[in-house]
């Protein structure tokens, strides 16, 4: 997308096709959130956390179709924060913007906490830190490559991600049916409800969190809906993406509690490893671990382009400084201020890696989460007000709102997670009442800019 300098309106053309966005999408969603965070949801619920997975699905594809019909039908470059700018002013416009760069910088600093953990599979002896400052080097290179640079990176991305889900489910099977490991193998089906929900339903309520968070990334869809060529595509995409993206998961993550008991999950260390470590593989762990690295690398530059090119639109709109749309030189793809302020966020998720390595990945994860949610929630409420009322978006807009508050709360159901949720509202009240002195401004604005 590029402005017209005439008349500063937008041109829309794209260059994408339909699968084209469907593979960026799940170059940005597939990612550590999945590899990593589904051990933290395995932990907290057993076996039910399939469900997780599937409530989670469920709600995801509520909130993108939405979004992607408010795409097709008004094309935006803000998209979600534009459209809730729309649907109840400025304000919303101003709050959604910054709560999203707040969750996609938090979102940064999970993967890097997440990559940290995987390199050091094979370096042991090297700090977190280290590790988290090469990855924010590589990132914030890709990112400086533009729009098309991106969208290289995350189609290969993709593939490799892909490859590697489908080498797990492969390799899986083969041991089930006793190729690997004997044919001794006890498969470990829970046939009793207290096996399936061994923690209860506030085990699975809690869970909801990290299997959300699996699919953080629609919003990055959003963002780029508008490079379509047809931008009525935009709901064919996503729902491919997502189809495709739940029947991965659960199928993977259903493997991998057939193979071995629940109890045996560790939360640093991916599921999926674990479920074949105690099989004749010994290539599969390595191989598999420089995969999730590929993963938390690619979602972790996803975020960092969508905070960058978010900052940028909150400048262009006065929410931001106007200094995030400048670019300096010639030949400069994206703003440098813009990628300075996300490198300092960057700088500062280092700095928790640091300081606090044994639970920051969970409280970094649950407050990014439950921002990623908060914007749904305005995704969902604007689209009442913009979009078409009927009986059948009605339901699933109801839906999609039980859903999400569900995840939402389940987070005070368990105390790493409950952290995480003081640390969203924290952050929600610093957004809050610099909004209050937002709203001051705008109103002076408006009385200077009235005929007297």
């Amino acid at each position: 997308m590029v402005e017209n300098p005439k008349n500063g309106a937008v041109n829309t053309e794209g260059h994408l096709a339909w699968w084209q966005l469907s593979l960026i999408g799940i170059g940005c969603i597939i990612g550590t959130g999945y590899f990593l965070g589904s051990a933290v949801a395995i932990k907290l619920t057993g076996p039910s956390v399939v469900f997780s997975y599937l409530a989670a699905a469920v709600g995801t594809f509520i909130v993108y179709d939405v979004l992607a019909r408010m795409s097709a039908a008004d094309p935006q470059k803000g998209s979600f924060c534009a459209y809730s700018k729309n649907a109840f002013g400025h304000w919303a416009g101003f709050s959604c913007g910054w709560v999203y760069w707040i969750s996609e910088m938090l979102i940064s600093g999970s993967q890097l906490t997440a990559l940290s953990i995987f390199a050091r599979f094979w370096f042991p002896t090297i700090p977190m830190w280290v590790f988290a400052v090469i990855f924010s080097v590589l990132g914030l290179a890709v990112v400086l490559a533009g729009t098309k640079g991106f969208e290289r990176a995350e189609n290969i991305f993709a593939v490799i991600k892909i490859a590697a889900i489908f080498m797990f489910i492969l390799l899986a099977t083969l041991v089930i049916y006793g190729w690997f490991g004997g044919e001794s193998l006890k498969l470990e089906i829970p046939d009793k409800k207290n096996l399936l929900f061994p923690n209860g339903v506030s085990g699975w309520w809690s869970s909801l969190i990290f299997a959300f968070y699996a699919f953080g990334g629609i919003e990055i869809m959003g963002l780029m809906a508008i490079q379509l060529k047809e931008k009525n595509d935009a709901p064919k995409a996503g729902s491919f993406m997502l189809i495709m993206l739940a029947i991965i998961y659960m199928a993977s993550i259903s493997l991998a509690l057939l193979l071995i008991s629940w109890r045996s999950f560790e939360e640093k260390q991916s599921p999926f490893i674990t479920a074949l470590e105690g099989f004749d593989l010994a290539f599969f762990p390595h191989v598999f671990n420089g995969a999730l690295i590929i993963a938390g690398f690619s979602t972790m530059t996803a975020s960092l382009f969508a905070v960058t090119n978010i900052l940028m639109t909150l400048s262009e709109t006065g929410d931001a400084p106007k200094i995030f749309t400048t670019k300096m030189g010639k030949k400069r793809k994206v703003p440098v201020p813009a990628l300075g302020l996300t490198a300092a966020g960057l700088l500062f998720s280092i700095f928790l890696a640091l300081l606090m390595p044994g639970k920051v990945y969970e409280y970094i994860t649950t407050a990014a989460g439950l921002m990623l949610l908060y914007n749904w929630c305005f995704i969902l409420l604007a689209s009442r007000r913009l979009l078409k009322k009927d009986t059948s978006s009605s339901v699933k807009y109801i839906v999609g709102i039980v859903l999400i508050l569900a995840a939402i709360s389940g987070t005070a159901m368990h105390d790493t997670s409950r952290m995480g949720l003081f640390f969203s509202l924290g952050f929600i009240a610093v957004i809050s009442l610099v909004l209050l002195k937002m709203k001051k401004k705008w109103e002076n604005n408006k009385k200077s800019d009235s005929p007297l």
